[in-house]
Formats: C-alpha cells, structure tokens, sequence
C-alpha cells in the first residue's frame, strides 16, 4: 500500500510539474524554436507508430498503375502539395523553409501507399499537414498516392510534361486556392526547365 501511494504522490507532482510548466508560459512554441531532441524523437515515434497503425487495415485499389489515376494526381499535387512537399528539380520553397518540422521532400522518397493515403485523408496534427478527405474523395486521394508512388523516379523535364498534360484541380478552385486552370499555366509551380 505504502508502494502505491508513492507512486501516485510522484505521478501527482510529475503532473503539477507540468501544468505549472505549461501555465509558466515558458514554453516557446514558435516553428523557428527546435523541440528538444528527446522531444522530437518521442513525437517522431509517436506519429509515425500511430500512422503505421492507422494505415495497417486499409486496402489498396488495384489500380494505382492506372496511367489516368496518375495523371489525376499529377494534377492534385501540383496543385495542392508542391510547395511544401517540392517536385524534383526545385529547391526549398519559401513557405516549406518556415515549417517545423520540415516536410518530407516527396520526390526523394518511396512512401507506403497505405500509409500516404491515411495521412492525405486525415492530416497530421501540429505539422501543417491538412486533413484533404475534409475537401477530397478517397478516389482524388489515391490518385495522389498513385502519382506519389511515380514522383520519386521522374525527372524535373518528367514532372513538367505530366503536371502540363494534368486536369486541373477543380475542388481547389472552388476553395480559392491555387487551382491549376483550363489553359494548364504551371509556371507558377517552380519547376525549372
């Protein structure tokens, strides 16, 4: 019994630690402040195990090699995901440079689809990642994790001719975003020729 009630006093006092921690106003949330490194490594491992488990059930489509699925989502990324995840061949974008932690550069890097698909649809919370199954069909969204599966092999002159040949984004006009147009003027997406 003795051993019970130290334990509770010690958890007791850990949890008014940090309610006074919190409360002191001390914490500096600020995206240019770095967590500490044990911070980091604890949120990191937490997303990515939950993120592991959240995507485990889901099913693929038997599609994603679909040339028209990618096509479709060439056009989604283009429209939606270009500036902080980038394209092969750009550089840093200014908006990507102020995000903490850092989005994953998405040309450099295979994702599980299953895993891509769950974190499109439902966003991750403090990262800037926005829930796209709010605004987006789960159709739209795979084909975002088709073309995601493509991008880490294209070259900047591929990634070019795919966005130019790509419908536009019409859920993203109608949220006054950056839609891609009719006309499929994507000069202003940063890719260098």
């Amino acid at each position: 019994m003795k051993y019970i009630k130290t334990v509770l006093v010690l958890l007791l006092t850990f949890a008014l630690g940090v309610g006074v921690f919190a409360w002191s106003g001390m914490y500096n949330p600020g995206a240019d402040s770095p967590h500490w490194k044990i911070t980091y490594a604890l949120l990191q491992t937490a997303r990515e195990r939950s993120v592991a488990h959240h995507a485990a059930t889901i099913t693929l489509p038997t599609n994603l090699d679909d040339p028209q699925l990618i096509l479709k989502g060439a056009g989604q990324y283009a429209a939606m995901c270009i500036r902080c995840h980038l394209a092969p061949g750009t550089k840093d974008s200014e908006l990507r440079l102020g995000l903490y932690p850092q989005p994953p550069n998405l040309s450099k890097v295979n994702i599980d689809p299953r895993k891509a698909f769950w974190v499109i649809k439902h966003g991750l919370k403090m990262s800037a990642m926005p829930a796209w199954g709010m605004s987006h069909d789960d159709a739209t969204i795979w084909s975002m994790v088709a073309f995601l599966r493509k991008l880490p092999s294209m070259t900047p002159a591929q990634y070019k001719e795919i966005v130019a040949k790509a419908p536009p984004d019409d859920d993203m006009g109608a949220m006054g975003g950056t839609a891609t147009t009719a006309s499929h003027d994507h000069a202003h997406l940063g890719v260098s020729e």
